[in-house]
């Protein structure tokens, strides 16, 4: 089994960055499969464009544009490529990185599919941020990447200690459908609980309040349609569940702090 050295992934290389403890490779995936293999360090892989099916002694994870996984320095996985064009960005942090940062990785073991919007939201700030490639690059790198860390540390540890029964089937149907139209009662039907008890405990597990979060994963979604190149944003904004351009345009700037078109051009190699 290959084990794969500090910036180095299957494909071609668009960018290499390093900085302190980290080192930011953006890829296009070349190869229709890549055998098992396993890191140097561990990292995170967030897929910017096209398609990839990754494969740990675990699970299969389909992942598309928008998609972030973490990988465990020792977790072997292989990946297949479907047809057309795919583009990861990674961020790799070498393990003094977290020792430096007095960062304990135990809540961060083997692989998995990071669900959290904010934390989606947040890796494409790092990718933004990796094309400016300024004086200040460094510093908010790492800010936001803690922010990130601590946003995936933060969810686990609810979820696996205090989580109610409802929150998973709840997020599952947040990330599945369009629930727009739906209202608080609906939900709360849907899941025999009372209005007043999920709109409290939502944030705590979520958190911000439903609406933020469906608005996220609007945001998310459009993202992923953003990478479709003859897609026109009028039907990206409807297609993500928006009323029309000018609020999509409007939560997307909040969100991001640039303009969909402005982060369309970011996409080009």
């Amino acid at each position: 089994m290959q084990l794969l050295q500090k910036g180095q992934f299957f494909g071609e290389t668009n960018r290499r960055l390093t900085l302190d403890g980290l080192t930011i490779t953006d890829t296009e995936y070349t190869h229709e499969k890549v055998d098992w293999h396993y890191h140097e360090n561990p990292y995170f892989t967030f897929i910017l464009q096209g398609q990839v099916i990754e494969t740990n002694r675990k699970e299969t994870y389909h992942c598309s544009a928008g998609s972030l996984l973490f990988h465990n320095w020792d977790d072997a996985h292989y990946n297949i490529k479907p047809p057309g064009y795919t583009r990861g960005f990674h961020i790799e942090m070498e393990h003094d990185w977290f020792t430096k940062r007095d960062w304990n990785t135990h809540d961060l073991q083997g692989s998995f599919s990071v669900k959290d919007p904010d934390a989606n939201l947040i890796f494409y700030q790092l990718f933004k941020e990796s094309l400016l490639s300024d004086n200040l690059t460094s510093i908010t790198t790492e800010l936001l990447l803690l922010e990130a860390l601590n946003t995936i540390k933060t969810q686990n540890k609810e979820m696996i200690n205090t989580a109610p029964s409802w929150i998973n089937p709840l997020r599952e149907l947040l990330h599945e459908q369009d629930i727009s139209e739906w209202t608080l009662s609906d939900l709360s039907e849907l899941f025999s609980i009372h209005p007043v008890h999920l709109s409290r405990y939502f944030p705590k597990f979520f958190g911000c309040s439903l609406g933020e979060y469906i608005r996220k994963i609007k945001i998310k979604k459009a993202l992923h349609l953003l990478s479709v190149r003859h897609k026109s944003l009028a039907a990206i904004a409807l297609e993500s569940g928006f009323s029309d351009q000018s609020h999509f345009n409007r939560c997307f700037k909040e969100q991001l702090g640039i303009t969909p078109l402005h982060y369309r051009k970011f996409l080009q190699p």
